[in-house]
Protein backbone atom coordinates (compact mmCIF):
# COMPACT_ATOMS: atom_id res chain seq x y z
CA UNK A 1 0.00 0.00 0.00
CA UNK A 2 1.34 3.27 -0.70
CA UNK A 3 1.77 5.67 2.10
CA UNK A 4 1.01 9.67 1.15
CA UNK A 5 3.16 12.82 2.26
CA UNK A 6 1.39 16.21 2.54
CA UNK A 7 2.53 19.25 1.16
CA UNK A 8 0.38 22.50 2.17
CA UNK A 9 -1.62 24.21 -0.40
CA UNK A 10 -0.61 27.78 0.43
CA UNK A 11 3.27 26.81 -0.26
CA UNK A 12 2.60 26.02 -3.60
CA UNK A 13 1.09 29.44 -4.25
CA UNK A 14 0.02 28.19 -8.16
CA UNK A 15 -3.49 30.12 -8.59
CA UNK A 16 -3.41 32.48 -5.66
CA UNK A 17 -6.49 30.46 -3.35
CA UNK A 18 -6.61 30.78 0.19
CA UNK A 19 -7.01 27.17 1.00
CA UNK A 20 -6.72 27.78 5.46
CA UNK A 21 -10.15 26.70 6.78
CA UNK A 22 -11.69 27.21 10.01
CA UNK A 23 -12.91 24.03 11.82
CA UNK A 24 -17.10 24.24 11.68
CA UNK A 25 -18.65 25.61 14.31
CA UNK A 26 -21.20 24.79 16.69
CA UNK A 27 -23.38 21.64 16.83
CA UNK A 28 -25.88 22.06 14.21
CA UNK A 29 -26.45 19.25 12.15
CA UNK A 30 -26.11 21.93 8.47
CA UNK A 31 -22.77 22.35 10.56
CA UNK A 32 -22.08 19.34 10.71
CA UNK A 33 -22.60 18.30 6.87
CA UNK A 34 -20.97 21.67 5.84
CA UNK A 35 -17.68 20.84 7.05
CA UNK A 36 -17.42 17.59 5.79
CA UNK A 37 -17.18 19.54 2.39
CA UNK A 38 -14.69 21.73 3.55
CA UNK A 39 -11.15 21.78 1.55
CA UNK A 40 -7.95 19.85 3.44
CA UNK A 41 -4.93 22.10 3.70
CA UNK A 42 -2.68 19.83 2.57
CA UNK A 43 -1.93 18.01 -1.20
CA UNK A 44 -0.98 14.49 -0.77
CA UNK A 45 1.60 13.45 -2.75
CA UNK A 46 3.16 9.47 -2.22
CA UNK A 47 6.50 8.87 -0.32
CA UNK A 48 7.83 7.28 -3.48
CA UNK A 49 7.12 10.49 -5.17
CA UNK A 50 7.48 13.33 -2.84
CA UNK A 51 7.16 17.48 -4.16
CA UNK A 52 9.55 19.66 -5.29
CA UNK A 53 9.41 22.23 -7.29
CA UNK A 54 12.03 21.08 -9.93
CA UNK A 55 10.31 18.24 -10.55
CA UNK A 56 6.98 19.49 -10.63
CA UNK A 57 8.17 22.40 -12.88
CA UNK A 58 9.33 19.59 -15.21
CA UNK A 59 6.31 18.02 -15.34
CA UNK A 60 4.50 21.41 -16.51
CA UNK A 61 7.15 21.46 -19.58
CA UNK A 62 6.13 18.23 -20.85
CA UNK A 63 2.35 18.61 -19.65
CA UNK A 64 2.29 21.66 -22.67
CA UNK A 65 4.72 20.12 -24.92
CA UNK A 66 3.33 18.87 -28.58
CA UNK A 67 6.86 17.22 -28.42
CA UNK A 68 5.29 14.61 -26.78
CA UNK A 69 3.08 13.34 -29.54
CA UNK A 70 4.00 11.42 -32.87
CA UNK A 71 2.63 14.39 -35.03
CA UNK A 72 4.27 17.24 -32.75
CA UNK A 73 0.90 18.70 -32.81
CA UNK A 74 -1.16 17.70 -29.58
CA UNK A 75 -0.14 17.82 -25.42
CA UNK A 76 -1.06 16.85 -22.70
CA UNK A 77 -3.09 20.33 -22.18
CA UNK A 78 -5.02 19.50 -26.01
CA UNK A 79 -7.39 17.36 -23.97
CA UNK A 80 -6.81 19.03 -20.05
CA UNK A 81 -7.66 22.50 -21.31
CA UNK A 82 -6.72 25.01 -18.30
CA UNK A 83 -9.66 27.63 -19.44
CA UNK A 84 -11.92 24.79 -19.69
CA UNK A 85 -11.70 23.19 -16.12
CA UNK A 86 -8.62 20.65 -17.70
CA UNK A 87 -11.03 19.11 -19.59
CA UNK A 88 -11.92 20.24 -23.34
CA UNK A 89 -15.70 20.72 -23.42
CA UNK A 90 -15.90 17.46 -26.20
CA UNK A 91 -18.26 14.51 -26.26
CA UNK A 92 -15.41 12.68 -26.94
CA UNK A 93 -11.62 13.32 -26.74
CA UNK A 94 -9.53 13.58 -29.78
CA UNK A 95 -6.43 13.08 -30.04
CA UNK A 96 -3.85 11.96 -33.42
CA UNK A 97 -6.40 10.07 -34.64
CA UNK A 98 -9.28 12.61 -35.94
CA UNK A 99 -11.71 9.97 -35.24
CA UNK A 100 -11.52 10.30 -31.67
CA UNK A 101 -11.89 7.66 -28.81
CA UNK A 102 -15.07 6.49 -27.12
CA UNK A 103 -14.96 8.16 -23.54
CA UNK A 104 -14.53 11.76 -22.49
CA UNK A 105 -11.50 13.78 -21.27
CA UNK A 106 -11.81 13.71 -17.48
CA UNK A 107 -11.29 16.74 -15.67
CA UNK A 108 -7.93 16.23 -13.95
CA UNK A 109 -9.26 18.88 -10.98
CA UNK A 110 -8.11 17.70 -7.66
CA UNK A 111 -6.59 14.49 -9.39
CA UNK A 112 -4.12 14.37 -6.17
CA UNK A 113 -7.13 12.91 -3.91
CA UNK A 114 -8.24 10.10 -6.05
CA UNK A 115 -6.36 6.65 -6.13
CA UNK A 116 -7.42 4.28 -8.91
CA UNK A 117 -7.60 6.37 -12.13
CA UNK A 118 -9.50 5.83 -15.51
CA UNK A 119 -13.41 5.57 -16.36
CA UNK A 120 -13.03 1.72 -15.56
CA UNK A 121 -10.33 2.21 -12.85
CA UNK A 122 -7.35 0.26 -15.09
CA UNK A 123 -4.78 3.06 -13.50
CA UNK A 124 -3.69 1.82 -9.94
CA UNK A 125 -1.96 5.11 -9.31
CA UNK A 126 -1.68 8.35 -11.07
CA UNK A 127 2.41 7.96 -12.29
CA UNK A 128 0.45 4.68 -13.84
CA UNK A 129 -1.18 6.64 -16.09
CA UNK A 130 1.42 8.38 -18.47
CA UNK A 131 2.07 6.41 -20.35
CA UNK A 132 -1.20 5.12 -21.78
CA UNK A 133 -2.19 7.93 -23.63
CA UNK A 134 1.17 8.78 -24.87
CA UNK A 135 0.95 5.13 -26.74
CA UNK A 136 -2.12 4.96 -27.46
CA UNK A 137 -2.53 5.60 -31.52
CA UNK A 138 -6.03 7.26 -31.14
CA UNK A 139 -4.25 9.47 -28.20
CA UNK A 140 -1.03 10.50 -28.28
CA UNK A 141 0.57 8.21 -30.41
CA UNK A 142 3.84 8.34 -29.48
CA UNK A 143 6.43 5.25 -28.53
CA UNK A 144 8.23 5.09 -25.02
CA UNK A 145 11.47 4.89 -26.97
CA UNK A 146 10.91 8.11 -29.62
CA UNK A 147 9.61 9.99 -26.88
CA UNK A 148 12.91 9.45 -24.74
CA UNK A 149 15.13 9.96 -27.62
CA UNK A 150 13.48 13.62 -28.47
CA UNK A 151 13.51 14.93 -25.06
CA UNK A 152 17.00 13.68 -24.38
CA UNK A 153 18.04 15.54 -27.99
CA UNK A 154 16.96 18.74 -26.23
CA UNK A 155 19.11 20.58 -24.03
CA UNK A 156 16.16 22.44 -22.12
CA UNK A 157 15.19 18.99 -20.79
CA UNK A 158 18.86 18.01 -20.16
CA UNK A 159 18.89 20.79 -17.45
CA UNK A 160 15.27 20.40 -16.16
CA UNK A 161 15.64 16.37 -15.65
CA UNK A 162 19.41 17.15 -13.84
CA UNK A 163 17.70 19.58 -11.28
CA UNK A 164 14.84 17.65 -10.56
CA UNK A 165 15.92 14.39 -10.26
CA UNK A 166 20.63 15.05 -9.41
CA UNK A 167 21.34 14.02 -13.18
CA UNK A 168 20.42 14.25 -16.90
CA UNK A 169 19.46 10.73 -17.17
CA UNK A 170 15.88 10.71 -19.16
CA UNK A 171 13.81 7.81 -18.03
CA UNK A 172 9.92 6.73 -18.53
CA UNK A 173 9.59 6.17 -14.87
CA UNK A 174 11.46 10.30 -14.29
CA UNK A 175 8.76 11.09 -17.09
CA UNK A 176 6.12 9.32 -15.05
CA UNK A 177 6.93 11.37 -12.02
CA UNK A 178 7.74 14.36 -13.28
CA UNK A 179 3.82 14.49 -14.94
CA UNK A 180 2.14 13.35 -12.25
CA UNK A 181 4.21 15.62 -9.49
CA UNK A 182 2.09 18.91 -11.86
CA UNK A 183 -0.70 17.29 -12.60
CA UNK A 184 -1.19 16.38 -8.45
CA UNK A 185 -0.92 20.47 -8.03
CA UNK A 186 -3.91 21.07 -10.38
CA UNK A 187 -6.48 21.07 -7.69
CA UNK A 188 -10.05 23.27 -7.49
CA UNK A 189 -10.00 27.17 -7.22
CA UNK A 190 -12.24 28.65 -4.55
CA UNK A 191 -15.83 28.56 -5.47
CA UNK A 192 -18.89 30.62 -4.25
CA UNK A 193 -20.09 27.27 -2.09
CA UNK A 194 -16.53 27.37 -0.54
CA UNK A 195 -16.99 31.02 0.88
CA UNK A 196 -20.12 29.67 2.36
CA UNK A 197 -19.01 26.91 4.02
CA UNK A 198 -16.66 28.88 5.83
CA UNK A 199 -19.30 31.02 6.97
CA UNK A 200 -20.15 33.96 4.24
CA UNK A 201 -23.88 33.45 4.49
CA UNK A 202 -24.38 35.60 1.27
CA UNK A 203 -22.00 33.72 -0.81
CA UNK A 204 -24.79 31.51 -2.24
CA UNK A 205 -28.25 32.04 -2.55
CA UNK A 206 -31.23 30.45 -0.97
CA UNK A 207 -32.37 28.86 -3.70
CA UNK A 208 -28.72 27.21 -3.60
CA UNK A 209 -28.91 26.48 -0.12
CA UNK A 210 -31.84 24.12 -0.62
CA UNK A 211 -30.47 22.54 -3.39
CA UNK A 212 -27.56 21.78 -1.12
CA UNK A 213 -29.98 20.41 1.24
CA UNK A 214 -31.62 18.11 -1.44
CA UNK A 215 -27.98 17.10 -2.73
CA UNK A 216 -27.72 15.96 0.95
CA UNK A 217 -30.96 14.67 1.18
CA UNK A 218 -34.13 13.29 -1.23
CA UNK A 219 -31.49 13.23 -4.25
CA UNK A 220 -28.70 10.91 -3.06
CA UNK A 221 -26.54 12.72 -4.84
CA UNK A 222 -23.74 12.75 -1.77
CA UNK A 223 -23.93 8.59 -1.40
CA UNK A 224 -21.43 8.74 -4.32
CA UNK A 225 -20.46 12.74 -4.64
CA UNK A 226 -19.01 13.21 -1.10
CA UNK A 227 -16.31 15.46 0.53
CA UNK A 228 -14.14 18.27 -0.77
CA UNK A 229 -13.72 16.89 -4.28
CA UNK A 230 -17.76 15.69 -4.22
CA UNK A 231 -16.23 12.51 -5.40
CA UNK A 232 -15.78 9.27 -3.30
CA UNK A 233 -13.71 7.56 -5.74
CA UNK A 234 -16.24 4.66 -6.50
CA UNK A 235 -17.32 3.02 -9.16
CA UNK A 236 -21.39 2.71 -9.86
CA UNK A 237 -23.63 1.71 -12.29
CA UNK A 238 -26.29 4.45 -12.45
CA UNK A 239 -27.86 2.67 -14.91
CA UNK A 240 -27.40 4.84 -18.46
CA UNK A 241 -24.95 3.20 -20.40
CA UNK A 242 -25.76 0.38 -23.02
CA UNK A 243 -23.56 -1.00 -25.72
CA UNK A 244 -20.10 -2.88 -25.82
CA UNK A 245 -18.45 -0.85 -23.11
CA UNK A 246 -19.29 -2.44 -19.54
CA UNK A 247 -16.68 -0.08 -17.63
CA UNK A 248 -14.93 -1.52 -14.51
CA UNK A 249 -16.89 -5.12 -15.35
CA UNK A 250 -14.19 -5.65 -17.95
CA UNK A 251 -11.79 -6.02 -15.67
CA UNK A 252 -13.44 -8.11 -13.23
CA UNK A 253 -16.27 -9.78 -15.06
CA UNK A 254 -17.39 -12.01 -12.64
CA UNK A 255 -18.53 -9.07 -10.47
CA UNK A 256 -22.33 -8.62 -11.28
CA UNK A 257 -22.16 -4.88 -9.54
CA UNK A 258 -19.35 -3.76 -11.42
CA UNK A 259 -20.96 -4.25 -14.88
CA UNK A 260 -21.30 -1.02 -16.52
CA UNK A 261 -19.71 0.94 -13.45
CA UNK A 262 -17.92 3.81 -14.34
CA UNK A 263 -15.82 6.10 -11.97
CA UNK A 264 -17.63 8.82 -10.00
CA UNK A 265 -16.18 12.26 -11.43
CA UNK A 266 -15.48 15.09 -9.35
CA UNK A 267 -18.41 17.73 -9.35
CA UNK A 268 -16.25 20.93 -8.94
CA UNK A 269 -16.57 22.97 -12.01
CA UNK A 270 -18.96 20.66 -13.33
CA UNK A 271 -21.64 23.07 -14.60
CA UNK A 272 -18.70 24.80 -17.06
CA UNK A 273 -18.01 21.02 -18.42
CA UNK A 274 -20.37 19.61 -20.41
CA UNK A 275 -21.01 17.46 -22.16
CA UNK A 276 -21.62 14.82 -19.15
CA UNK A 277 -20.99 10.63 -18.37
CA UNK A 278 -17.96 8.89 -19.39
CA UNK A 279 -19.19 8.90 -22.98
CA UNK A 280 -20.54 12.25 -23.31
CA UNK A 281 -23.74 11.02 -24.32
CA UNK A 282 -25.71 13.48 -21.66
CA UNK A 283 -25.26 17.37 -23.60
CA UNK A 284 -27.11 19.33 -20.87
CA UNK A 285 -26.62 19.34 -16.73
CA UNK A 286 -30.45 19.71 -17.13
CA UNK A 287 -30.48 16.66 -18.86
CA UNK A 288 -27.65 15.05 -15.83
CA UNK A 289 -30.62 15.45 -13.34
CA UNK A 290 -33.60 14.45 -15.54
CA UNK A 291 -31.75 11.09 -15.84
CA UNK A 292 -31.11 10.63 -12.01
CA UNK A 293 -34.78 11.74 -11.56
CA UNK A 294 -35.83 8.94 -13.65
CA UNK A 295 -33.76 6.18 -11.81
CA UNK A 296 -32.15 4.49 -14.57
CA UNK A 297 -32.10 1.21 -16.47
CA UNK A 298 -33.16 -1.34 -13.39
CA UNK A 299 -30.75 -4.11 -13.97
CA UNK A 300 -28.43 -5.87 -11.42
CA UNK A 301 -25.46 -3.75 -11.64
CA UNK A 302 -27.36 -1.06 -10.96
CA UNK A 303 -26.31 1.08 -7.93
CA UNK A 304 -28.67 1.11 -5.11
CA UNK A 305 -28.56 4.95 -4.38
CA UNK A 306 -30.21 5.12 -8.07
CA UNK A 307 -34.02 4.97 -7.86
CA UNK A 308 -37.03 7.14 -9.25
CA UNK A 309 -36.59 10.69 -7.24
CA UNK A 310 -39.66 12.42 -8.19
CA UNK A 311 -38.56 15.55 -8.22
CA UNK A 312 -40.35 18.31 -8.56
CA UNK A 313 -39.15 21.34 -11.55
CA UNK A 314 -38.62 23.50 -8.34
CA UNK A 315 -36.33 20.78 -6.53
CA UNK A 316 -34.54 19.98 -10.03
CA UNK A 317 -33.73 23.85 -10.13
CA UNK A 318 -32.58 24.33 -6.99
CA UNK A 319 -29.89 21.22 -7.61
CA UNK A 320 -28.73 22.89 -10.36
CA UNK A 321 -28.27 26.57 -8.80
CA UNK A 322 -26.27 24.51 -5.97
CA UNK A 323 -24.30 22.85 -8.62
CA UNK A 324 -23.29 26.21 -10.34
CA UNK A 325 -21.56 27.42 -6.60
CA UNK A 326 -19.42 24.94 -7.33
CA UNK A 327 -17.70 26.74 -10.19
CA UNK A 328 -14.45 28.75 -9.29
CA UNK A 329 -12.97 31.49 -11.51
CA UNK A 330 -11.10 29.90 -14.68
CA UNK A 331 -7.71 29.73 -14.17
CA UNK A 332 -5.16 30.90 -16.08
CA UNK A 333 -2.26 28.31 -16.65
CA UNK A 334 0.19 29.95 -19.02
CA UNK A 335 2.27 27.13 -21.26
CA UNK A 336 6.26 27.47 -20.09
CA UNK A 337 9.01 28.54 -22.35
CA UNK A 338 9.49 25.68 -24.49
CA UNK A 339 12.07 27.18 -26.07
CA UNK A 340 15.25 25.83 -27.10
Amino acid sequence: MKRWTGFAFAALLLFGVPFGYMAAEGAHDLDAVRAKYRRPTIIPFPEDNPYSKAKADLGKMLFFDPLLSGSRKHSCSSCHVPAKSWSDGLPHAIGEDPAGMDIRSPSLIDIAFVDVLGWDGKFPDLESVTFGPLTSPQNMNITERELVRRLRALPRYNAAFAKAFGDKHITRRRIELALATYERTIVAGEAPFDRWIMGDENAISPEAKRGFALFNGKAHCSSCHSGPSFTDGSFQDIGSATGDDIGRGRLFPNSEKLQYAFKTPTLRDVAERGPYMHDGSVATLEGVIELYNKGGIDRPSRSPSIKPLSLNAAEKAELIAFLKTLSAPSIEASSPNLAK
